[in-house]
């Protein structure tokens, strides 16, 4: 199963502030064990929603909303994308992983959907 690992931003991470060299290396570590292990599909962090934009749909009309964002918590700094055998062998790893940010953070696993999702019984 693939899963989408979300790690959540921080006023830090909207403000721009870089984590300090030893979180860095702390988190290379932890994904050269994600390849080792052979689960580790792609990863990156993002900018801060400040240089970010928007796009809203209603019907026919789209509507550009510039950056920055409300509601730190809900936006993303970051992610993995791993194949893992199920959501414990993903929240395992998760539990494994280096704080990703100077303070409090959090990290959100979903999953993604497969083609098999969409496939209908009545085929």
């Amino acid at each position: 199963m693939r899963v989408m690992v979300l790690v959540k931003a921080t006023d830090d991470s909207e403000k721009g502030i870089f984590p300090t060299t030893e979180m860095f290396e702390a988190m290379g570590r932890f994904n050269d064990e994600l390849r080792n292990a052979g689960i580790f599909l792609a990863a990156d962090g993002l900018r801060p929603s400040s240089q970010g934009k928007r796009i809203a749909f209603d019907g026919p009309g789209r509507t550009v909303i510039d950056g920055p964002f409300a509601e730190t918590r809900e936006l993303v700094a970051g992610f993995w994308l791993w194949e893992v055998k199920d959501m414990d062998e993903a929240v395992a790893w998760v539990k494994r992983c280096p704080n990703p940010m100077p303070g409090p953070s959090e990290i959100e696993i979903r999953p993604l959907y497969e083609m098999a999702d969409f496939q209908s019984d009545d085929a």
